[in-house]
């Protein structure tokens, strides 16, 4: 009897793992690899062709990108956001908002820089400040 209850509890986690693959599959929201700018080159080309969105502590550069969909780059100087902490922290809210976003936006390479001193950020703030800025670049 006990062999019979772990075939059924298999069968069950099975079925929730499909179901959850298939919502993931129609909707590609991973952040992988190319979906990064990650060499030195890349960023270089995006600031040279000086198009920016600015916002109270970000700045948006971007460029007409050659892949398929928006890749991005995040750039956090010590010098604007001093605890490593932050600095992490922004990073993370940069790109959760962009894998949330990416779908709407053109095929661009997209650095996001921190242009003012952050002393203490507010999550909710950063996270709208980028939402905004985001939403600005799919016009």
């Amino acid at each position: 009897m006990a062999g019979g209850r772990s075939y059924a509890l298999a069968e069950q986690k099975d079925a929730r793992g499909s179901a959850f693959e298939v919502t993931t599959a129609a909707a590609d929201l991973g952040f992988r690899g190319e979906h990064r700018l990650r060499k030195t080159d890349e960023f270089s080309s995006v600031f040279a062709f000086r198009k920016t969105l600015r916002g109270k502590n970000f700045d948006v550069l971007y460029r007409p990108g050659l892949s398929d969909s928006a890749r991005l780059g995040v750039v956090v100087a010590k010098k604007f956001v001093r605890s490593a902490v932050n600095r992490n922290m922004v990073r993370r809210i940069v790109r959760e908002s962009f894998r949330l976003s990416r779908a709407k936006l053109l095929p661009n390479d997209i650095v996001v820089r921190v242009s003012s001193r952050m002393v203490a950020p507010d999550r909710r703030q950063v996270r709208g400040e980028i939402d905004e800025l985001f939403s600005r670049l799919c016009k």
